[in-house]
Order: structure tokens, then sequence, then C-alpha cells
């Protein structure tokens, strides 16, 4: 079944199991991610409330998640094309629309901290002109990303390993030497237990809803980057709304933010405390290793960044904090 047909089906069956009247704008969501797992779960409960503030006036239709729905690379194109109204994906799944989205890994905070401002200008204009979306909000933007590994290594040269990955780590793990790989998520366990990759990035948060912790060994630390999850509205579907609409929109991607922040930190140490309790080596560079290590990252980002957008890429660093 085509992506077109399975929105309308679920869409159909919402109306069977209790419609919308007829006041209310009906918008169709869905995530990058499984379905409850800890990158969608944030989502869920902002669909949650929307629907509970907006009764009568705006409803969500969480069409699901993950590669069940879609692959979650195509859903940047589906929302900007209309086939979903809203989705909850990290500006890594979005940059063959628009490029500049790998800067958003370096942008650690939430959208309420920068916005109204030079930089949420800037993100707003490349949302609306390269993706045909209205930036609502992100979640997940102080939880770091880490290198995952099948086998443990003696210091950060990649060099002979294969590592799984998205466009938010590519440029740094192939500045440590690696053999990158790019594959959905959903096929990430299979390429590990079988060999075709020794690694993969991924925040500190989440292996567990995948099962990676069963095919890997090794954490390294630092983390590094921000793993922010966006959320995005079709610009089309935002301008049809009214501006009660729009504000409770904002008001609730603003509490899925503040709550969210709110436990992350909590989250963070008790996923790394369940990392090592099921038996994860963690390799942690320290010193002038872990300030090369991080140094890296950084400066393999901005330069892969400012090559892919020499327009925008200087002035995002530049607004993010990014200069050297």
């Amino acid at each position: 079944m085509n992506l077109r047909a399975l929105v309308g089906a679920a869409i159909a069956a919402c109306w069977l199991g209790g419609a919308a009247t007829a006041a209310e704008v009906e918008l169709k969501a869905v995530s990058a991610f499984p379905q409850a797992s800890i990158f969608s779960a944030n989502f869920e409960r902002l669909i949650d409330k929307v629907n509970a503030d907006g009764a009568g006036s705006v409803r969500v239709t969480y069409i699901g998640g993950g590669g069940k729905v879609m692959n979650p690379f195509e859903l940047g194109n589906a929302l900007r094309t209309g086939v979903v109204d809203i989705a909850n994906l990290p500006g890594a799944y979005y940059t063959n629309l628009m490029p500049e989205a790998d800067a958003l890994k370096m942008i650690v905070e939430p959208l309420r901290k920068i916005r109204p401002g030079p930089l949420w200008d800037l993100l707003d204009r490349l949302h609306r002109d390269k993706v045909n979306a209205y930036f609502l909000g992100r979640h997940k933007s102080h939880v770091p990303f880490h290198l995952y590994l099948t086998r443990p290594i003696d210091g950060m040269d990649l060099t002979g390993l294969k590592i799984r990955v998205t466009p938010i780590y590519r440029a740094f793990f192939t500045a440590l030497g690696a053999d990158v790989v790019q594959t959905p998520p959903g096929e990430v366990y299979t390429a590990l237990e079988r060999g075709v990759v020794d690694g993969y990035g991924w925040p500190l948060q989440g292996i567990f809803d995948m099962g990676w912790q069963e095919v890997t060994k090794v954490r390294v630390d630092p983390g590094f980057y921000g793993g922010g999850v966006e959320v995005l509205v079709n610009l089309d579907a935002w301008n049809r709304l009214d501006e009660r609409q729009r504000t409770l929109l904002l008001d609730d991607a603003t509490w899925m933010e503040e709550t969210g922040d709110a436990v992350d930190q909590e989250l963070n140490q008790a996923e790394a405390s369940r990392q090592e309790q099921e038996g994860l080596k963690v390799i942690r560079f320290k010193g002038t290793d872990a300030e090369r290590y991080l140094k890296t990252a950084d400066q393999a980002a901005w330069d892969s960044i400012i090559k892919t957008s020499p327009e925008y890429g200087p002035e995002l660093r530049r607004l993010a904090g990014g200069e050297r």
C-alpha cells in the first residue's frame, strides 16, 4: 500500500471511530521513529495535548512512526508535498531538501530559547523556502550523540572500520578514517549482527528501543553534538490555520520542549547506567584526547555544512556561536 493510501486508510479509521466536528481542522502527523519509542514519546505527548487543548478547533490524527509508515528519510518530502501535515524528524533526515538542516545538530538550544532572534529568523526562512514547512518546535536538544561499536578500539583512528551513519556524523566519522554506510534505522540491527558494519552513531538515549544493545559492545565518550528532533508543520497547512489555532500549537510545542528538557538529564544518566549494566564497555577519551576528539567533531561538521551551503553555512556558524 502506498503512502497516500495508508494515510487515507488511517484517516478513514479515525472518522469511523469518532469524526472531527465540521469546525475542527484535522492535521495528519507522522514520526520518523517507531511509535512509543524514546524519540517519538514527546511528540506523541504533544499530539495528545493539542487534541485536548484544541478540542473543537484542532485535531491531530497520528498515523504512526518509523519504517512501518514510510522510510524515515522520505518523511521530509512527504511533509513538503502535503501528504503529511506534521512531522517529527531530525534535521539529518531532510538534508536532501535543506542541506542547512545539518547545522541543527550544532544548535543545542530548544526553539523557545532562540525565538525570536536572528538565528530563528534564518532557520524559519530556510524551512519555509526549502521544505515548505513551519518550524514549530524541537525536543531532545540536550541529548548528545555517541559512537557505538561491536568491538573495542585503541584510539580514535577508525581506519578499517565500517560505520553506519546519517548525515549528522558522516563528516566526523570520515575524518576519523572510517568507511561510512547509510542505512535506515530498521536495518541497523541486521547489519551489525552480520558484520556488514562495525558500529554506528546514535544519541545516548534510545538504543534499547531499537534492540541494538544486543549487538553492541562499546560506547565511546565523550558525547558530541545535540540530538534534537524537529517538529515541522507543512506550510500550506500552517497558513490555513487561524491565529488562535497557531497560538495553541506554539504554546503546546513550548510545553513539549520545557517538560521534555526537564527530564532529559535524568534520562541521560539512566540510559548510560543501563548500558553499562547490560555489559557495554565505555571507552572514555580524557584531557587533550577528549579535546581533540570534540574539536575534530566540530571542525568536520562546520566544514561540511559550509561546503554544502556556502551561501548560508558561514552565517549559521556565526549565529550558532561556532566561530573559532
